[in-house]
């Protein structure tokens, strides 16, 4: 077996992905699966700003663990990648020199572990959106597969389109016929001797905690004049909370809207759970005003109608997996992920906790973060009743779980060549030719030893 490590440095936490396959299959396809994975504790590490070499260090655990889950031999063959997403895209434009502090100081702390470090970098978002996209059509076999006899087959079938929901941004990513209007949403990928037009796009400031932070700038710009305790009805009634200004105000994505007062003067939110006017205010947070072009899904942004099978990771998986495990409800259409939505913000903060103590810290958000997913498909993307039942909410594809950071690891290593793969006896070929004259030969084996009983039993009666 070969290895690689994929570090996936999100803006609210980093996971470490070991992969794992076959040494002489690095061309085939469905052989990469996931041989461990372990979260960092603590926060994104673009959160150690004010402590870039605290960043580097977060991450030993998990290198530690990578040491042993790797065997020792192949340590210095498996390559170690880290890519971060959003979180640092925000710190990069906020503060460009302190980004790139934490960049060297991971690199530093990377580099000190025998692995093959091939570099540490800030994704954009439309590699996040594609690499999400090859990784979740990669897994599923859509692309090519082995067929039984070791051939190479070509599926008869579309590949699926992804949608990502990170803690600082969302992203969409889809196979499309139709003419993409806007270039910078455009991506040509030559897979397997196939060409595919794919369409993607990344929404900075759109990720779950982003939202939260902008939904609060949006409560606190209704009260128009500072005041010290304000109603927040996308949190449960009986929940209520005092924040720092500056724990709201500390991104590019709500910046703009800082009141002139202190970081440090304290406000007070108080939980109301009153669905209408949470769906009010969290679709403040779109603009379907303006669009240049022939269709837009929001903020100007281009888009192609949606076509065909999606399926919705990260974010997406969890606030589904939520409604459907902890409330009891399903979702099949766009209705019932609105009246799901309902029915949280309209459940009180005992319920809620009584529900599911094991997720208290999250559980206030569950009702924003419900009528944002409703919003962002149904009128951002513009799934409807036909289309919405084709998005799949999933965390994994077999054993492996769905992320850019496969996509990522299998992009950089070239294991997914542009050249359609020839067709080779393999060893599986082999194997079944010996089956069949195996099978062959008991038949006939057994065949002629009936007819020669058969006409000895006969002849034994005469």
């Amino acid at each position: 077996l070969q290895y690689g490590i994929v570090l996936d440095a999100g803006s609210s936490h980093t996971a470490m992905f070991v992969y794992k396959w076959p040494a002489d299959k690095e061309n085939d396809t469905g052989v990469v699966s996931e041989h461990s994975m372990c979260d960092v504790d603590g926060p994104g590490i673009s959160s150690y700003s004010l402590n870039p070499p605290a960043a580097g260090t977060s991450l030993e655990h998990c290198l530690n663990q990578a040491l042993r889950d790797v065997p020792k031999e192949k340590h210095a063959a498996t390559p170690l990648y880290l890519g971060a997403t959003a979180g640092m895209r925000l710190l990069n434009i906020a503060e460009p020199h302190v980004s790139d502090a934490v960049l060297r100081a991971v690199a530093a702390t990377l580099k000190m572990y025998p692995f093959d470090f091939r570099g540490a970098k800030i994704l954009s978002g439309e590699e996040e959106g594609v690499f999400g996209w090859v990784t979740a059509n990669y897994l599923l076999e859509n692309f090519i597969k082995r067929g039984w006899l070791g051939e190479w087959i070509q599926p008869q079938k579309k590949t699926l389109g992804a949608m990502d929901f990170g803690g600082a941004s969302t992203q969409i990513t889809f196979e499309t016929r139709d003419m993409i209007e806007n270039p910078k949403n455009k991506v040509m990928l030559k897979l397997y001797g196939h060409s595919y037009q794919v369409y993607t796009h990344s929404f900075l400031c759109y990720g779950r905690d982003q939202v939260l932070k902008r939904l609060l700038s949006k409560l606190l710009q209704q009260a128009e004049s500072y005041q010290a305790t304000v109603s927040h009805p996308c949190w449960p009634m009986g929940y209520n909370k005092s924040l720092l200004l500056s724990s709201i105000y500390d991104s590019p994505c709500t910046e703009k809207e800082r009141p002139s007062l202190a970081f440090n003067t304290t406000v007070t939110l108080v939980g109301t759970g009153n669905g209408n006017l949470c769906t009010l205010h969290v679709s403040k947070l779109f603009d379907f005003t303006n669009c240049s072009f022939s269709h837009c899904s929001f903020d100007g942004v281009f888009q192609p109608k949606v076509s065909g099978n999606f399926i919705a990771f990260s974010a997406f998986f969890y606030t589904v997996d939520f409604i459907q495990t902890v409330m009891g409800r399903p979702v099949h259409l766009p209705s019932d992920l609105k009246d799901a939505a309902e029915i949280v913000c309209a459940t009180s903060w005992s319920e809620l906790l009584q529900k599911a103590p094991k997720l208290e810290k999250r559980l206030p958000d569950y009702c924003a973060v419900s009528t944002f997913v409703y919003l962002l498909t149904t009128k951002g993307y513009s799934f409807n009743n036909h289309s919405f039942p084709n998005i799949a909410f999933q965390k994994k594809a077999g054993e492996t779980s769905i992320g850019w950071a496969l996509g990522y690891m299998l992009n950089l290593t070239n294991m997914i060549p542009a050249e359609k793969p020839l067709f080779h006896k393999s060893m599986l070929y082999n194997y079944w030719v010996i089956l069949i004259l195996l099978f062959v030969v008991t038949t006939l084996t057994s065949l002629v030893t009936a007819i020669c009983l058969f006409r000895y039993s006969k002849s034994t009666v005469i």
